[in-house]
């Protein structure tokens, strides 16, 4: 019953996309709105729920002590993990990360690491023995799309409220005492687009994704640079819209960072 239904949403998708029109009648460059409650969890660094229409994610970070690489002896280093619970959607499932996951992961990950946004050097304790590894983990609790753009905004504003926890004599942690807070250089946000019956459409909804011909996620900051980008599915751009779409997205993205600048 539930895929017959699916196709049938899919369908009356792409009519309407034909004619410019969506199926919660945004406008195709309407970006949903956007919530964020923090410190959600007790025991995470940091934390963050944020709320992309009807999409919610939870981000939490957790800071661990651990062996630097021998080849930045004195830098730490972040992981982005991404998990859809089962809870969030009927199509989501547990087990093993999916292929989708991981890129989701991976996507959110690129457009941090590769911006610099964080000073790894910042992490180091001891060059050569102990540097801070910080593992931020966002879970999708209900998924109606665009989870890259929702868990871009999250782990932004975790990382950027992160407490660094207290270490004593023998570099161990000291649980629930902290001493300082982690420092960003640069504030990068992904903005995600589809095509779906030839049409751009900004923040797809989940039934967008799954009538979607080509997807693009562009991560840029505020001092205009672009700083990675992931082309999903299996459809193309042209270039004119993929010039569009990197202009928009520094656009709709300046937009969010005044937004969420005190949270």
């Amino acid at each position: 019953m539930r895929a017959g239904i699916l196709v049938n949403e899919i369908q009356d998708a792409i009519a309407l996309a034909r004619e410019g029109k969506r199926v919660d009648g945004r406008a195709l460059d309407e970006y949903r709105e956007i919530t964020v409650s923090k410190d959600m969890c007790e025991n995470a660094e940091s934390s963050t729920m944020v709320t992309l229409g009807k999409t919610k994610v939870l981000a939490g970070l957790k800071l661990g002590v651990g062996t630097p690489y021998p080849d930045s002896p004195a830098q730490g280093a972040i992981a982005v993990g991404a998990e859809a619970l089962p809870l969030a959607h009927a199509e989501y499932e547990s087990g093993r990360p999916s292929a989708d996951e991981v890129e989701l992961a991976r996507v959110v990950d690129r457009g941090l690491r590769e911006s610099k946004a964080i000073d790894f050097s910042q992490l180091c304790i001891k060059a050569e023995e102990a540097v801070w590894v910080g593992y931020l983990d966002f879970y999708a609790l209900n998924g109606d799309g665009n989870l890259f753009d929702a868990g871009s905004i999250a782990s932004l504003i975790t990382f950027r409220n992160g407490k660094l926890p207290k270490l004593d004599k023998n570099n161990k942690i000291i649980y629930g005492e902290y001493n300082g807070k982690l420092k960003m250089t640069k504030q990068p946000l992904l903005t995600t687009f589809v095509k779906v019956a030839g049409k751009i459409m900004l923040d797809p909804s989940f039934i967008e994704e799954k009538a979607a011909e080509a997807r693009y996620s562009v991560a840029t900051t505020e001092d205009g640079n672009l700083t990675a980008m992931q082309k999903g599915v299996g459809g193309s751009f042209t270039l004119e819209e993929v010039n569009y779409m990197i202009d928009k997205a520094f656009v709709v993205s300046e937009k969010i960072r005044k937004q969420i600048k005190n949270e």
